[in-house]
């Protein structure tokens, strides 16, 4: 059997057929945590990250610590061609019910500063990636008698954040792409969820920022095990938007931009 770019492969046959969940980015941080949870509730996994993230490891550990099946493929999904090559080995092989599009990349420059890489990175990664896994596998979930598609795109989405730019437009695609799949797939077995997230102290740098953003880094706070929880619980209720910190949401949606857009503006500097 071909498995694409450095794909590992472990586990009886006789379970190829079972169903599986698909997470993007579950190396480390958010997609780590939704592994995690979704191996307590013993369903079978398909990881995908890059490559030497110590994915194989990770998936051997949950398979060693609950009674299910884990399939890892490490490649860089900014590559459409290795996406594609991926859902191909993915549907030949294996039913899933659950796809989780949680790879995504940002960060905080200045946009008369940063290589055209940066830009692309976040695009294709972000934007493109989550289009890409989403149409290759949509044929796939709705083979099954029920399906969930989670995209995770974050309170970035809600507004305007200079010195990051192109991170929040690329979770506004996430935003407006999964409301717009949603109404399209609402008569199918097949339901898209919405997540709309903050920052979450997934490393001692993110946590650092966190930090140093002081109340406003505070307000948005939620640990990844706890963002994962609330997450899957929601989705499998079908619920359409999920707003894991209702108050930074409220926050984000009420105030004024007159009032918000500065102070927000002051703390991304602070990243700088």
């Amino acid at each position: 059997m071909y498995l694409p770019d450095q794909a590992i492969s472990y586990g009886p046959k006789e379970f190829f057929m079972q169903k599986f969940a698909v997470i993007t980015g579950a190396s480390k941080g958010l997609g780590k945590a939704f592994a995690q949870e979704l191996a307590r509730r013993k369903i079978n996994l398909i990881l995908i990250s890059l490559p030497e993230e110590n994915l194989k490891q990770f998936g051997l550990q949950l398979k060693s610590t609950h009674p299910i099946e884990v399939i890892c493929f490490e490649t860089d999904v900014t590559h459409t061609d290795k996406i594609v090559a991926i859902t191909k080995e993915i549907n030949e092989n294996y039913q899933v019910f659950f796809l989780i599009n949680n790879v995504g990349v940002g960060g905080s420059k200045k946009i008369t500063e940063v290589e055209l890489s940066y830009i692309t990175t976040i695009i294709k990664t972000n934007i493109k990636a989550t289009a890409v896994f989403t149409h290759q596998l949509l044929a796939n979930l709705m083979n099954q008698d029920q399906s969930y598609i989670l995209n995770i795109s974050s309170l970035a989405a809600l507004t305007p954040l200079p010195y990051k730019t192109v991170y929040p437009a690329s979770k506004a695609f996430i935003r407006f792409f999964s409301k717009s799949l949603n109404l399209e797939l609402k008569d199918t077995n097949t339901s898209v969820s919405l997540a709309n997230l903050g920052p979450m102290p997934t490393n001692d740098d993110a946590k650092g920022r966190i930090d140093q953003h002081g109340f406003i880094g505070r307000l948005t706070l939620i640990s990844p095990m706890d963002a994962a929880r609330e997450c899957v619980t929601k989705t499998f209720k079908r619920k359409k938007v999920i707003n894991i910190n209702r108050l930074s949401w409220l926050t984000l949606k009420i105030v004024p931009d007159w009032i918000k857009i500065p102070i927000l503006t002051r703390a991304m500097k602070n990243d700088l």
